[in-house]
């Protein structure tokens, strides 16, 4: 970049997650709301990418990028009544959010397990200068035996350490990792207190604080600290700008229609071809609209659709399943031959892309359809586990419902409103409620609209999450 030019500031949502006390303390923190930019001052709701200590292996997967632009953050309150409503409330409010920040691992782990964390996300540490502080609080009053106490949320390994460092004994310290509800939380400590065992209770969670207190139990509360707060802005940040800078990088998809190409032992008359090649344009240039991408043929059965890793990301399920190659089937009955390349210019992303089809075609059984900017087989990242909720069996009812009636194939099954309504024998519009509920259960994923200009209602699509009919509600 020559001197005196300015990168433009990377502007990045942060979603705080978590009860009304504790966003609005991470939302007013002076970390979040102020600070001075390399490029200029922050505005209100915005703040440098430096502030606050780094965490660990977190800074260092963003440090990879040398030559970052100036970051400039904002942040969102998602504020829920209890931890259980961790997943509900980043699902609803999932648009425009870079990056999640969880109060604490309470609601991290719902999310996690109610498999909606499609982004990057991050919790404020608890085990670190929160747990000194609150201990530190507890050993100047001098009125609790700090070698007698019961734990929840934190590790064990978090509560050794404090421990160790401020020369107290363990050994009578009862710590519960698993999550749960503020009720069986406060059972937890009550049991223990009951019989003698500990002297108080250790929270991190307000409820439970409220109703061991109601219970006359002495209660200990952990609460985020400004260097925890800091911290974990700063590794929300690292994480978000990462995954910007990712899915900014550029992606080239080749696609070639085998029906179209000629070989000396078959050939089909030009007219039938010109018509096919047509209708193919067609198509994908509806799925590169959808996706912000860019078509162009590149020879009499070959097209390039030229986008960005993020938007192909969302076209193929994390590079899990081939673009475009289902719609293709499904309407035209035609196979398409796909393959995706990164790279640092178009003509690397694009021979990256020819790269992993003629390996395909030299071997069958090859698995991948994408390399990375180095050329390796771009391998997706692993899934967030989904629970189903049990306590609504409707809408596996409804999924059984559909996939019964759906052709049997290995491919993905995808349907709008009014092919799930003909399907079921209801109307457009209720089967769009049942779609829209089926998406609230995980037990389907809505595909981006298509962005194409036409009459009527926009058509949304969704893919049926048939795995869940066989491996079980959770």
């Amino acid at each position: 970049m020559a001197h005196g030019q300015r990168q433009a500031a990377l502007e990045l949502t942060i979603g705080v997650v978590g009860s009304s006390d504790l966003v609005e303390r991470i939302m007013l923190s002076g970390t979040a709301t102020s600070g001075t930019l390399s490029s200029g001052t922050a505005t209100p709701g915005t703040a440098p990418s430096g502030a606050g200590p780094g965490t660990g292996d977190n800074s260092q997967g963003a440090g990879s990028y040398s030559a970052t632009p100036p970051v400039t953050r904002r942040l969102v309150a998602v504020v829920y009544r209890n931890e259980q409503e961790a997943g509900d409330k980043v699902l609803r409010g999932g648009t425009g959010i870079d990056v999640w920040l969880f109060a604490s691992r309470a609601p991290y782990a719902y999310a996690r397990q109610a498999g909606v964390l499609r982004k990057p996300a991050t919790c404020v540490p608890l085990g670190g200068s929160a747990l000194y502080a609150a201990l530190l609080r507890a050993a100047q009053k001098g009125d609790v035996d700090l070698s007698r106490l019961s734990v929840d949320v934190l590790t064990r390994a978090e509560v050794e350490d404090a421990f160790a460092d401020m020369g107290l004994p363990v050994s009578n310290v009862h710590v519960r990792e698993e999550p749960a509800n503020a009720a069986t939380l406060a059972a937890f400590h009550e049991r223990l207190w009951r019989r003698g065992a500990t002297a108080a209770a250790v929270t991190c969670l307000e409820p439970v604080a409220e109703r061991l207190t109601a219970l006359d139990i002495p209660v200990i509360a952990v609460r985020p600290t400004r260097s925890a707060i800091a911290s974990a802005l700063h590794t929300a940040t690292l994480l978000g700008t990462q995954r910007r800078l990712e899915d900014a990088q550029l992606a080239v998809a080749v696609v070639e229609v085998p029906t179209l190409r000629e070989t000396p032992r078959r050939s089909s008359p030009r007219q039938p071809r010109e018509e096919l090649r047509l209708v193919v344009h067609r198509l994908l240039l509806q799925e590169a609209h959808r996706i912000k991408a860019t078509l162009s043929p590149a020879g009499e059965d070959c097209f390039l659709v030229t986008a960005t890793r993020g938007s192909l990301s969302g076209a193929t399920d994390g590079f899990r399943v081939p673009p475009f190659a289902e719609r293709a089937r499904a309407e035209l009955g035609i196979v398409l031959e796909v393959g995706v390349g990164l790279g640092l210019t178009a003509q690397d992303a694009e021979a990256h892309a020819r790269a992993v089809l003629a390996r395909a075609h030299a071997d069958p059984a090859a698995r991948g359809f994408a390399l990375d900017r180095e050329g390796h087989a771009l391998v997706p990242g692993p899934r967030e586990p989904v629970v189903v909720r049990a306590s609504n069996p409707r809408g596996l009812a409804t999924l059984s419902r559909l996939t019964d009636q759906l052709p049997e194939d290995a491919g993905p099954h995808v349907v709008d409103a009014e092919t799930a309504g003909r399907l079921l024998g209801v109307t457009s519009r209720t089967a769009r409620r049942l779609l829209r509920s089926l998406a609230e259960e995980g037990l389907a994923w809505p595909l981006p609209p298509n962005r194409i200009p036409q009459p009527g209602r926009p058509r949304q699509l969704y893919r049926l999450v048939t795995e869940k009919l066989t491996t079980g509600t959770g």
